[in-house]
């Protein structure tokens, strides 16, 4: 959705600002793993980005009717599991999934400002325990896991609590004691952006309320329907009997959530909307995430080579490293206007870099200098960021024209801390369509079609050659950085515990060049330039390469 040490949540100077109640204790937490600082995610919409069973296509009446992009296309997850079979993943070198959320939506569509919406994106939920028939079954959703651990590959599911899908057409409300359909969130303080609703297109879950609620009346017809009403209500009382939780809308969800963890072995959560919800919550999910987890990995021992923890990562808006956004410089607190919180320290290994895509617009080394000091020595040491280009709902890529794609790859996949992918980044799918109104031009197909062209073949080729690097290179995403030349820029990356090392040249010229390397590797010792794949040897503290590229990515051999 971890900490190296014992932490308090940090103080504002100003009286008016107040820590919550369980921020007043210390908490003792493990640090982040490195594997998940270095880690790449590929981050796809799964309606858009490959269609494995065109027979699924068409569920609950839905039509064709609706606004640009805005119907469902056809995506699902055998789509995914055929690109993962093909090694499509592995020659980008990703080694983490993350798919829009599976649950089944709502069945009929809301008419929003930009025109009649079907719920393709996945955030409208109606049924927490279903996956919908769109995207393919549950036995389909299992078959994707275990292809992607087969692969080396984790998945994490997206995982919302904070609302459900609007009443439709065709859809009921969910009843009062669960959610608030006002007031709209309005963003000037903590209350006003935690008991809210998000937007006139859901349903705020009452995450606030500890009083025990019934079932909706439209679920427990529907799973009566299915025949597994009396499987989900034993399950939900054996979970409440466990845990001595009260039965308040969130925790059923918590149950709901820690499922398909249990048993199908999702190795982490990416968490939606975490501002909007009190954070206490999300320690609750990462609890019984880690025992369902653990659970399962006693029941299938070694599908992966190494055994993780279970890993969350949050999106909590505007939160950014060195002072973007609702961050304060100098600090990982997200400052609400009247209360800061630590999300670090309920339950988040990681949270999701809201500025990078910013960053990413300015001076490459500035940039590196910045994230590596934060991660490795400052404010977010022992804890993770994962940064992005383009996302499903920021207003605000770098990039969007997609004219800059060789540089694209090279500031997120060497930037330290984890890389997230959005599907057709590497791909320079098109991310201005015409017709296609608010966060809609984002969401095409993905361009396959066009992998056969020349010019997004290279794309492709040079994504594909760096993602392989930073995967096989913990150095790249966790090590100590050092710039070794201005121009062409070169630096450096070293990992003391893995005793991994690395020199980057970006930007030399094309054809014979002298790149430095200064200490990090041994005169007479060989190196491998992973980029043009030529073995070269340190003399004077230099190799030389004569190559058409202008990226270099030494390695030991």
């Amino acid at each position: 959705m971890i900490l190296k040490s014992i932490h308090k949540l940090l103080l504002p100077a100003l009286a008016c600002v107040v820590t919550s109640q369980a921020m007043a204790a210390d908490k003792v937490t493990k640090p982040i793993d490195p594997y998940w600082n270095n880690a790449t995610v590929y981050f796809m919409m799964t309606d858009r980005f490959a269609n494995g069973d065109k027979s699924n296509d068409v569920n609950y009446g839905r039509k064709n009717d609706a606004a640009m992009l805005r119907n469902f296309m056809g995506g699902d997850l055998k789509g995914i599991t055929q690109k993962i079979n093909e090694g499509y993943f592995n020659k980008l070198g990703v080694n983490v999934l993350w798919m829009t959320p599976l649950n089944e939506q709502v069945h009929g569509y809301w008419d929003e400002d930009w025109g009649r919406s079907y719920p393709f994106h996945g955030y409208w939920i109606k049924d927490w325990t279903a996956v919908d028939p769109n995207w393919g079954t549950e036995a389909d959703m299992k078959a994707m896991i275990n292809a992607a651990h087969a692969k080396g590959i984790r998945v994490l599911a997206d995982v919302v609590l904070n609302h459900t899908g609007p009443k439709t057409n065709i859809d009921v409300q969910w009843p009062d004691e669960w959610v608030r359909i006002d007031p709209l969130c309005q963003w000037k303080n903590y209350e006003q952006v935690v008991k809210c609703n998000l937007a006139t297109s859901l349903s705020d879950i009452k995450t606030e309320s500890d009083d025990a609620v019934a079932l909706p009346p439209f679920l427990l017809k529907k799973w009566q329907q299915e025949g597994r009403v009396k499987e989900e209500l034993a399950e939900l009382d054996a979970f409440f009997e466990r845990t001595k939780l009260p039965r308040a809308p969130k925790n059923y969800i918590v149950k709901w959530l820690t499922d398909w963890v249990r048993d199908h072995g999702l190795d982490g959560f990416r968490v939606d909307t975490a501002k909007h919800a009190e954070e206490e919550i999300w320690q609750v999910l990462k609890d019984e995430s880690v025992l369902a987890l653990k659970e399962w990995q006693q029941k299938n021992p070694n599908v992966l080579p190494t055994t993780k923890d279970f890993f969350m990562v949050g999106e909590v808006m505007n939160f950014g490293v060195d002072g973007h956004g609702q961050t304060p410089k100098g600090t990982r607190l997200y400052d609400f206007g009247d209360k800061q919180v630590d999300y670090f320290n309920y339950g988040f290994d990681s949270l999701i870099n809201m500025g990078f895509a910013q960053h990413a617009k300015g001076d490459i080394k500035e940039m590196f200098n910045v994230y590596a000091k934060s991660l490795n020595s400052g404010e977010l040491s022992g804890v993770g960021v994962m940064n992005y280009l383009v996302s499903h709902d920021d207003e605000h890529p770098f990039d969007q024209a997609r004219e800059h794609s060789f540089d694209a790859a090279n500031k997120l996949l060497l930037a330290p801390g984890m890389a997230q992918i959005y599907y057709g980044d590497e791909t320079a799918r098109n991310l201005t369509i015409k017709d296609a109104l608010g966060d809609a031009t984002w969401r095409s197909f993905m361009n396959w079609q066009e992998l056969n062209k020349p010019k997004t073949s290279a794309v492709l080729t040079h994504w594909q050659k760096v993602g392989q690097f930073r995967r096989d290179h913990m150095a790249i995403g966790v090590g100590e950085h050092q710039e070794l030349s201005a121009k062409p820029y070169v630096f450096s990356r070293v990992d003391k515990a893995s005793n991994d090392k690395v020199v980057v040249a970006l930007d030399a010229p094309t054809g014979k060049k002298t790149i430095v390397v200064g200490k990090v590797f041994k005169d007479g010792q060989k190196l491998f330039d992973a980029y043009s794949k030529q073995s070269v040897k340190v003399n004077s503290n230099k190799v030389v390469i004569d190559s058409p590229y202008s990226t270099v990515l030494l390695e030991q051999k």
